[in-house]
């Protein structure tokens, strides 16, 4: 596996799916981009430097070892797409915010709680079909902060189930300023610009205060340099990737895990499933008597028993190979959790094999473009609550 740290050059535009360039339209920018933007930076830098043509049109109609083809991806993939920030040879890496914590602030103090699925009422009616509902108990309503990111020790401390000290949050203050610009269309025939066609968009400008800040994008399959120039995000802004060493993401122990008979799964990337907002490997028409859903992936086997999902997202992008917008794929957002209860006898080498894979069957896994491109790629937790 190699990683590498993406840095900018210049600010970043990542417009995400919302429509952008009529009159007075205003572009807002993801923080952490989808990780084909980041797949597809590399992929286009590894085809320049293979003087590879990027459509069969040019001539790219033989499959590359590691590219294949713009049909059929070859052993390239994106493992992991995450903020990252350095300071000296330190790189950290820092984790969106899983669904199941919310983050409030009592006073001038921030507190980290967290979600637990409970069996409610038989006669309250609700509209999960699972049979347990991620709820946070409380005595008073207060409003959750939004914003924040988790660093690698806060995200090892989630995985093991143990309580987060605020100090393990990273705000998104701390890591970009908004920058605010105006654009003008251009008349293309009077070559001028064009009555009315005023917009603004929002740059992302990273933070230098004592810090590097940037993304860590994670790869397998495929040699690079040490060091390569990137076209990121919208306008092609300049960016420079530098290979570096990173420790894998901290896994919980498939024992512990095993011995529990339980676990979250927790969505590290943008999920795309054939049943909405049920993973793949869930069959929704096999369900026990309570409405627990079955999942049975690359050996992993046990029932979906409650969720926690952040309001879904639409994932499209721009297809080079033919020159023209991807299909629109509705997409279960990154930080989803899933609680499973486990079958015995599960092997350990079935939990190693589903972070490795993500959350692709065999028939995806070898002819999906998207699941080269970095999607539904997980991680576990342990249940212990």
């Amino acid at each position: 596996m190699s990683a590498f740290f993406l840095r900018a050059l210049d600010v970043l535009h990542f417009r995400g799916n919302q429509s952008f360039g009529d009159p007075g339209s205003y572009g807002q920018t993801q923080r952490l981009p989808w990780p084909s933007v980041a797949s597809g930076a590399l992929r286009s830098a590894l085809l320049v430097r293979k003087d590879l043509k990027p459509t069969p049109r040019d001539g790219w109609t033989e499959p590359d070892p590691e590219l294949g083809t713009p049909d059929c991806p070859g052993r390239f993939t994106l493992r992991g797409w995450t903020p990252a920030w350095r300071k000296g040879t330190h790189l950290e890496r820092l984790l969106p915010l899983p669904a199941d914590l919310v983050v409030q602030r009592h006073g001038q103090e921030l507190v980290v709680r967290k979600l637990r699925p409970v069996s409610l009422y038989p006669k309250l009616a609700t509209s999960t079909p699972l049979p347990r509902v991620a709820v946070l108990a409380e005595t008073r309503r207060i409003k959750p902060e939004s914003g924040y990111w988790l660093d690698e020790t806060g995200w090892a401390a989630y995985v093991r189930g143990e309580s987060i000290p605020p100090q393990h949050l990273v705000s998104d203050e701390a890591l970009w300023r908004l920058d605010e610009r105006v654009g003008i269309g251009l008349d293309e025939r009077r070559r001028a610009a064009a009555d009315g066609k005023l917009f603004s968009l929002q740059a992302l400008a990273p933070r230098h205060d004592g810090r590097e800040v940037g993304y860590l994008a994670e790869t397998e399959g495929a040699a690079f340099p040490e060091r390569l120039s990137l076209r990121l995000g919208g306008d092609g802004r300049a960016a420079i990737a530098e290979a570096v060493s990173v420790d894998p993401l901290p896994q919980p122990d498939p024992d512990q895990m095993q011995q529990a008979r339980r676990c979250r799964l927790v969505l590290t990337t943008p999920g795309l499933f054939p049943h909405g907002w049920l993973p793949t490997g869930a069959d929704p028409a096999e369900r026990r008597n309570d409405g627990a859903v079955r999942f049975a992936l690359h050996g992993l086997q046990g029932w979906i028993v409650a969720a926690a999902l952040p309001r879904g997202q639409v994932v499209s992008g721009w297809d080079l190979a033919r020159w023209r917008p991807k299909t629109a794929l509705r997409s279960v957002p990154t930080g989803s959790v899933w609680w499973l209860e486990l079958d015995a006898g599960i092997p350990p080498e079935s939990y190693a094999k589903l972070v490795a894979q993500g959350l692709w069957d065999e028939a995806q896994y070898d002819g999906d473009p998207r699941r080269a491109e970095g999607y539904n790629r997980i991680a576990f937790a342990l249940w212990n609550d």
